[in-house]
């Protein structure tokens, strides 16, 4: 069904229809995607991904926020609510291992396309299904977006500095996270279906993802009926650990045990601090946090980031700059792990897009793909399920499907 070479990935093999838009559910056909599978996006007409609609920014008319989340898939644009339309879906559920889909619950049942329609027709179908709050409960049918479930799970309580209004974190961490639980959702039914035959419904939410994140905290309310609230850089349960500021900018210190600390105090030239009654054990340097963070701060603030991690890095202490995006994308470890790519778009042209973060010694994931242009491969695709050229002819005529002006 295509001219690449195949792909070697542990995946390869898995055919995934992917009905999902914007972020959680395309995070996870693209990882699926760099470990192998055939993820062939089929998006909504008119428009496509409510993703490619996000102007900003741009590249040469593209959108870099659906270009990044969407690499390594094929792509079809499909109107489900045109009989003809829902018919093709339907023939290429017929040989599909998975479906992943985040509409609001109902959406594809009223097209008559729900899981008790596809598993009929595909009994080892994994259907996916991504919400904003799972599929039963009582906000089963309410939408989803990430702010509102940081905020809904209390993420939003703990981030931040103490006495500041309320904060999300800087990533859509709910949506990022969802994803992933939903390739590990996947994976787990698809091992269940390689041993027995049968697919089944994955559920997952950006609730559940978000309150996944919680666990410190949530130990704390467990054991103490109290709830945490935001402690900045710092941890909830250890000290030192947190930023401190350097002559020119910000690093971490790590001192997460006993040793670490006591290898910080000596590498800050106090060794005193060891012995120091405040600052002698954890609980000690917990109930005075504000003394030790104050005396670090003194020592840290008169060198700069590379002395205190040259020092630091010496006595064995977990140590790192605060990096801006910039300075993470571009240091030679995140090159060197090949978490950087290089795609050519066919109408971006040449673009960047974040590598695969799980590495794999028999079975590479591979990154060779860019996002497919709305209905890039819907001829190539419709072609491979036996429909001749005059039929798609006659559905572009008829608006059932939306082919790319340009090709690769």
């Amino acid at each position: 069904m295509t001219n690449k070479a195949a792909h070697t990935g542990p995946l390869a093999g898995l055919r995934v229809l992917e009905l999902a838009q914007i972020m959680a559910g395309p995070t996870c056909g693209m990882m699926l995607a760099d470990m192998g599978a055939d993820v062939i996006k089929v998006e909504k007409l008119p428009g496509g991904d409510d993703a490619r609609g996000y102007r900003e920014p741009r590249v040469n008319g593209v959108s870099a926020p659906f270009m990044i989340l969407n690499r390594n898939k094929r792509g079809i644009a499909l109107n489900l609510k045109h009989p003809q339309g829902k018919d093709i879906l339907l023939t290429m559920v017929k040989d599909a291992d998975v479906l992943t889909e985040n509409y609001r619950k109902g959406t594809l049942e009223k097209l008559g396309l729900g899981y008790d329609v596809l598993s009929k027709i595909n009994p080892g179908l994994i259907y996916c299904a991504v919400s904003g709050y799972g599929r039963d409960g009582p906000y089963g049918d309410k939408p989803g977006f990430d702010l509102i479930a940081q905020g809904f799970s209390g993420l939003m309580s703990v981030t931040g500095e103490p006495g500041r209004a309320p904060a999300k974190t800087g990533n859509s961490i709910a949506d990022i996270n969802a994803g992933i639980l939903a390739v590990a959702g996947i994976t787990a039914a698809y091992v269940h279906k390689l041993k027995t035959g049968e697919g089944q419904v994955v559920d997952t939410s950006l609730m559940e993802a978000a309150i996944q994140q919680t666990y410190w905290q949530a130990a704390i309310y467990f054991a103490t009926g109290e709830s945490s609230g935001p402690t900045g850089s710092a941890h909830l349960l250890t000290a030192p650990y947190q930023a401190f500021r350097a002559s020119d900018g910000w690093i971490n210190i790590g001192g997460a045990n006993q040793g670490n600390w006591e290898r910080i105090a000596s590498a800050l030239g106090h060794d005193e601090w060891r012995d120091d009654p405040r600052f002698a054990t954890n609980s000690a340097r917990m109930e005075n946090l504000d003394a030790l963070i104050a005396g670090m701060n003194e020592v840290v603030v008169t060198r700069s980031k590379a002395h205190w991690i040259e020092v630091l890095d010496a006595a064995g202490v977990p140590v790192g700059p605060v990096h801006t995006i910039e300075e993470a994308l571009t240091h030679p470890q995140t090159l060197s792990r090949q978490m950087v790519v290089d795609l050519v778009h066919p109408q971006a042209g040449a673009t960047k897009a974040l590598g695969c973060p799980i590495h794999f010694s028999r079975t590479p994931t591979r990154i060779d793909r860019p996002a497919p242009m709305l209905g890039e491969h819907s001829r190539e695709l419709l072609r491979a399920y036996n429909y001749s050229d005059a039929e798609i002819d006659a559905f572009l005529a008829a608006g059932v499907i939306e082919e790319a002006t340009t090709a690769r």
